[in-house]
């Protein structure tokens, strides 16, 4: 998406599209490790259901096999900082430089054509101002109808059928729904990779289809 359809998205908090069709974005968050990937991509790739990815710059350095597996799949890719700060702790050549960064970072991992133009803010931390310089730089800001939670894993109380149902109840034409590639510390357990087949089952059985963010952008 350039010109014209991305500058109407400068200036807002885009966290769902209007849209009377029942279709649906599904997002992805990465900046820890790649426990998911497999399960997700395989997943994925079975439905047919295409998906943006939100790296930092940070896991593309770490992961660029994960960046070049993502793109060529088919997906898109978007910037989530290069190291996840909260960007109200920083001067504004410091945010500037996040956005930056990160994006040379998920070129030189080879994300080629995948990128897109869409910024999801850490931790979802967004204000006008801060709006007004990610659009500055040529990037939309992307947040999200609703997160499953299933980063929190089993010890922060989340569970598959939890993360299932908190992306059902937001369901809605237009919403974009947030999940996680991997989990923090080193955790290996991914309730998003497991509660993925069950949430785009329930989608279908309602009547919903997901589509490329790229796209529910223009509808």
């Amino acid at each position: 998406m350039e010109g014209k359809g991305l500058r109407a998205l400068f200036g807002s908090e885009n966290r769902a599209f209007r849209t009377r069709e029942r279709v649906i974005a599904v997002t992805f968050n990465a900046a820890w490790n790649e426990a998911g990937l497999d399960n997700i991509l395989g997943e994925l790739a079975r439905r047919r259901a295409p998906a943006t990815f939100f790296l930092t710059g940070d896991f593309a350095d770490r992961h660029p096999a994960v960046v070049k597996r993502i793109a060529a799949a088919g997906h898109g890719l978007g910037n989530h900082s290069f190291s996840h700060p909260h960007f109200k702790d920083l001067a504004k050549a410091k945010r500037q430089h996040e956005v930056v960064a990160a994006d040379r970072a998920l070129r030189a991992a080879g994300a080629g054509r995948a990128v897109t133009p869409f910024f999801r803010f850490p931790y979802s931390e967004t204000s006008p101002a801060h709006i007004r310089e990610v659009n500055a730089l040529g990037f939309a800001d992307i947040e999200f109808t609703t997160d499953t939670n299933g980063w929190k894993g089993t010890e922060g109380g989340m569970t598959v059928d939890r993360a299932v149902d908190r992306a059902l109840d937001a369901l809605r034409p237009g919403a974009v729904l947030q999940m996680h590639l991997g989990a923090p510390q080193d955790r290996t357990e991914v309730i998003d990779a497991q509660a993925l087949p069950r949430i785009l089952t329930a989608l279908n059985a309602r009547g919903y289809r997901v589509i490329d963010l790229r796209t529910l952008l223009t509808l």
